[in-house]
């Protein structure tokens, strides 16, 4: 997490100055949230084995095509 980031996390305090709560910004809850997925995925033998080898693969469909294809 960069020193900026840091800064611009928020703490939500409630009426005795206990913190029940943060805001974030959206850049690094996404971040979180993809660690988590992850991390999740990597529980499972199978889908390590999967993101593993997706991860080496060097051919792939290029965004451009897969948009086209989708229609968006």
């Amino acid at each position: 997490m960069s020193q900026a980031t840091e800064l611009e996390i928020q703490y939500v305090l409630d009426q005795e100055g206990n913190t029940t709560g943060v805001i974030v910004p959206i850049q690094l809850w996404q971040e979180i949230m993809s660690n988590q997925e992850t991390a999740y995925l990597l529980k499972s033998e199978t889908m390590k084995r999967r993101l593993l080898e997706a991860q080496q693969r060097q051919t792939g469909i290029p965004l451009e095509i897969v948009r086209e294809k989708l229609g968006i």
